[in-house]
Order: C-alpha cells, then structure tokens, then sequence
C-alpha cells in the first residue's frame, strides 16, 4: 500500500492502481521514448503489471503498532513480502517473459545496490532474480540487452511518476514534496533526468515533457478517516471507505 497521512486521514492506493496507473503513463509517451518494436507491448504490460504482487497483501491493510500508522510498501515485514513478490513474478510470467523479465530487473534493483548488507531471505530472493532473468534471456532468444535497458529504466520512470502521484499533495509546492522527488527521477532515459513539479492542483508538469500532448490519468484512492481507524480497526475502516478517483493532467 501507497500511503500519505493528512491531518485527518490516511490517504490509501493500492500497489496495483499505482502500476495501472504507471502503464496508462506510458500509453502517452511519444515514439522516440518508447519506440515500436517486438517487445513493445511486452515493456508496456510490465509497466502496468509490475506491482501485482500486492493484490493479496493490500486487499488487508496491517496495522503497523510500533509507528501508529498503517504498514506501507517500504516497511510491510520482508518474508510475506519477498513470498508475494515472486508470487506476482511468476504470474507475470505466464503473461509475458519479456514483462517478467523487466519486472524481475526492477525487483532485483531493490537489493543491488548494498548486496552486504542484506538479509539471508533478501539475498537469496535477489539471486534467484538473478537466475530468472538469466533463464528469461536464454528462453527469449537473448533480446539486445541495450533495448532491454532501456524497458527497464522506462518501467522505473513511470514507477516513479505515479509514486509522484501517489505521495504528494495535489498542488505541493516544491518544498513540499516528499524528498525522493525534490531533485527529479532516479531513471535516466537517454542519459537525461526527468523533473515532476505541480503546476496546479490537477496539472503536473514533466520537464523534460515526454508525451505526445497533454496526457490526462485518473488515480484511484480510498481516504480514510484516523476516527474511523480508532473506532473500527484499520481494515474494517479501509473496506468501508469510498474510492476516490482524482484526474491528473501532464502538461508542458
């Protein structure tokens, strides 16, 4: 679960409309950023199938009782996470290899960074990504790695603009952005950084702008109350809340 605390609630997305969302972001993109090709929709189906892991685990949200919030997607407990994890993988894979594969590389980034410092279930989950994606590049007839790249980082950009989304207030200014986001996107397409800042309370401007024209997605989340929580548990609050769909419109 995405979440971002008001004064009053709890603003709650599930993983799989965040990647939803992330796949209609990509629908946008212009050619030269997301050329056609073989692997065309196999890059798009990832995109939008990357957090479908999550269905099981956000269908109940957990109270977290140390922090006095609900658990999240960074700090939900590793085992049921890393299990949910290659659960949603190998659905992903009977969809698609090439989608499973890019999936399989973004999964794999979490840990590759400090592999040292990982626990025994995150390191072995990490190397048997590893061994999928080498078995996924052998049963694929060895796809250009160069073109598989860029899927990825394009998977990790449109990750990263509905993330954008999801934890920010609609119209925070840049001070207010939560801090992953202040100096732009992690993912390098073409060797160029892409920058988020609210331009309104529904307009988003991307610098550079990737889309063909202005590219309107609609996000759907669910705020729940913090009364509600004290009175009913967090799940019960959670089922009996209203989704809310907000418009989100990116313009140059």
């Amino acid at each position: 679960m995405i979440i971002r605390e008001t004064d009053e609630a709890f603003v709650m997305t599930t993983q799989d409309d965040h990647g939803r969302f992330s796949g209609e972001v990509a629908q946008g993109f212009r050619d030269d950023i997301l050329p056609e090709g073989v692997y065309r929709e196999g890059c798009l189906l990832g995109i939008r199938e990357h957090d479908r892991c999550w269905i099981r685990l956000d269908a109940e949200p957990v109270w977290n009782d140390a922090d006095g919030v609900p658990f999240t997607f960074i700090d939900y407990p590793v085992r049921p996470k890393l299990l949910l994890y290659q659960i949603g993988l190998a659905e992903i894979e009977s969809m698609s290899k090439y989608a499973a594969l890019l999936c399989s590389m973004h999964f794999g980034s979490f840990f590759k960074n400090d592999p040292d410092s990982l626990s025994d279930p995150e390191r072995a989950f990490y190397q048997g990504e590893l061994k999928r994606q080498e078995r996924l590049f052998e049963e694929l007839g060895h796809p250009d790695e160069q073109m598989a790249s860029r899927h990825f980082q394009l998977l990790q950009l449109c990750d990263d603009i509905s993330l954008y989304v999801c934890m920010n207030r609609e119209g925070a200014s840049k001070a207010e952005e939560h801090p992953w986001f202040r100096h732009g996107f992690k993912s390098l397409i073409d060797g160029q950084r892409y920058m988020a800042e609210w331009s309104g309370s529904r307009d988003i401007r991307i610098t550079p702008f990737p889309f063909v024209s202005e590219w309107s997605v609609v996000m759907r989340s669910k705020h729940v109350s913090k009364r509600r929580i004290t009175e009913a548990g967090i799940n019960r609050a959670y089922q009996e809340s209203d989704w809310i769909d907000l418009k989100v419109t990116f313009v140059r």
